[in-house]
């Protein structure tokens, strides 16, 4: 009832301003940031510690929504430690949480469905098997599942869902590290477009699929921007953490036409990760480069 009243005003509205109200299957960034957020705990570097108000509200957890103005129906993909602020971004109720796999930033977000927060009922939650095994028997998100806060629908590799009528999602799989789950992206189709969304991958070389030939396949991705580059890592081997650097992708692509190039927006980027400067010089180059990045808020008709 409420999700019809804000339809409506928002048709009235667009009437008195002379607009036509979109309709259709859209997507929204909820957020474009690494796990950890930004600013990071513990952090003392100028990409923390100098931030203004405004930017500290922007960086958000990678998370994405899915919406149908024809049925008034959402779809999240994530559940990130800033389920929160997202959920009250999102345009109509939600008809089901899409998990990639079992790291913080992608999952711990569930946390807030249960008793002591929202104490949802038989919200679908979309899981590879090790992924829904992992939450079925262990707790805390055991309980979850026993107080049907959540209702684990399975999924497998390379089949397609239609979890509302007008978006079908295929899960695909990829290699990460994964010590609790299995990791997948998402190939997310509307009546007109389909997104690639893999925020966690490990090195391009060791996926046995072809990036290129996905893209060729797909208008839109949302792809793998941990680090920009190897500089942005120095009390850790970059070896323990083998995301396709941002310099490495687009080496890889970088000979396609710029209409293939536009196709990519970089996302899930380390508070490290200059990209999240949006009027920072690494920000330029890559835009020149014919490349996109991800920001809290862009929409796209699907």
């Amino acid at each position: 009832m409420k999700s019809g009243i804000l339809v409506f005003f928002y048709l009235v509205s667009a009437f008195l301003l002379g607009q036509e109200a979109p309709t259709g299957v859209y997507l929204k960034v909820l957020g474009t940031v690494q796990d950890g957020g930004a600013p990071h705990i513990a952090c003392k570097k100028k990409c923390c510690s100098d931030l203004n108000a405004e930017e500290i509200n922007n960086r958000k957890v990678t998370a994405l929504e899915v919406f149908d103005t024809a049925t008034e129906k959402s779809l999240l993909f994530e559940a990130t430690p800033d389920i929160v602020s997202q959920w009250t971004t999102l345009r109509y109720p939600l008809q089901g949480i899409f998990i990639t796999h079992a790291h913080i930033g992608h999952y711990s977000g569930l946390l807030q469905l249960g008793r002591e927060a929202l104490g949802a009922k038989k919200i679908p939650v979309f899981a590879m098997p090790k992924m829904q095994s992992f939450l079925e028997n262990n707790a805390p998100w055991s309980q979850l599942v026993t107080l049907e806060n959540i209702v684990i629908e399975s999924l497998e590799n390379k089949k397609t869902i239609r979890p509302i009528k007008a978006v079908q999602v295929t899960p695909l799989r990829v290699p990460h590290r994964d010590e609790f789950s299995e990791t997948v992206g998402f190939i997310i189709s509307g009546p007109h477009k389909t997104v690639l969304f893999i925020p966690d991958i490990d090195k391009w070389s060791l996926w046995d699929e072809d990036l290129v030939l996905w893209l060729n396949k797909v208008d839109m991705a949302f792809i793998d921007a941990t680090f920009f580059s190897s500089e942005e890592v120095q009390h850790r081997t970059i070896s323990e953490i083998p995301h396709p650097l941002v310099q490495e992708t687009i080496q890889l692509l970088n000979t396609k036409s710029k209409t293939f190039k536009n196709k990519v927006y970089f996302i899930h980027m380390n508070h490290t990760n200059p990209l999240l400067n949006q009027d920072g010089d690494t920000t330029k180059w890559v835009l020149k480069q014919g490349f996109r990045i991800a920001r809290l808020g862009q929409q796209f008709k699907l």
